[in-house]
């Protein structure tokens, strides 16, 4: 039986119909799901999260190679068909919850389909964690974010924030016609492999406000770009353009700027805020 036929038998026979407000598309393409598994490497050593399990194709996979898989799934009638289909393999564990807000056991590799919906926050989830490699399909538009170049149309805060936590790279482009039901769109694999920061910032925290400000105002010159977040520290107007056209790069646009001079950028920030005792 095709990975497709089987799909819809198990549907029919839980009494389910794919939500689409949880992106509920799942991936028929048993060269795909190899590939996936391939491309993580994985052994008996290895503890494998999944977000997202569905209804456990690609699970079975990763139990059959990993020491250890942990599979989370939000949908009931999908856990109750999990926890079926899943019962002879013992180095499985299934959590039932929404990933942002179950505990998860310490785990080493991830490798996942997830809904589309929560590409961005289990992104930034995971670059907070502490992992060896992640395998994922993300959306293609996505992707091509994670990995764009200063100046590119997809350049942006998650290109920034990526760079700075971990190596990204597009493995391979996966067709619409891969999942059922077919998405609106076409989706790419990602590796994800995290890091210790390229460059060094005085205030991590600071970075990242101003890498988010900065990028909802793209277009503009950087000095039009951070005027309106100094007023957060209660500085005046003029000396919000003095401090800006202090900075380096001040007349460019946070479009064509690279994380390292996003960097510089900071600093400047962080010795103007410090000097006028607003920042530690």
């Amino acid at each position: 039986m095709s990975l497709l036929n089987e799909v819809k038998s198990l549907l029919r026979r839980y009494r389910i119909i794919p939500k689409k407000r949880l992106g509920q598309n799942f991936l028929v393409n048993e060269n795909i799901l190899q590939e996936m598994v391939y491309y993580a490497s994985l052994n008996s050593k290895d503890t494998v999260l999944e977000v997202g399990a569905g209804l456990g194709f690609l699970t079975e996979r990763l139990a059959e190679k990993a020491g250890r898989v942990i599979a989370v799934e939000i949908d009931d009638k999908l856990v109750r068909a999990l926890r079926r289909r899943l019962m002879p393999y013992d180095n499985v564990t299934i959590i039932h919850g929404d990933i942002m807000k179950v505990k998860i056991p310490q785990f080493n590799k991830v490798v996942s389909t997830p809904p589309y919906f929560i590409s961005s926050p289990l992104h930034f989830w995971l670059l907070n964690k502490r992992f060896e490699e992640a395998i994922l399909s993300f959306q293609e538009e996505f992707a091509r974010r994670l990995t764009a170049t200063p100046g590119s149309r997809d350049y942006g805060r998650l290109t920034v924030a990526t760079y700075y936590r971990a190596e990204a790279e597009i493995l391979r482009a996966v067709p619409k016609e891969a999942f059922w039901p077919r998405p609106k769109v076409d989706s790419s694999i990602v590796r994800l492999k995290p890091r210790n920061p390229p460059f060094s910032v005085a205030d991590e925290k600071l970075f990242f406000e101003v890498v988010n400000v900065i990028f909802t105002q793209r277009n503009k010159k950087l000095r039009n770009a951070l005027i309106p977040f100094f007023s957060r520290f209660r500085i005046s107007s003029k000396d919000s353009v003095k401090i800006a056209e202090a900075l380096p790069f001040y007349e460019r646009r946070p479009r064509d700027l690279s994380p390292e001079e996003i960097g510089l950028v900071v600093d400047g920030i962080f010795k103007e805020l410090h000097s006028m005792c607003l920042i530690r």
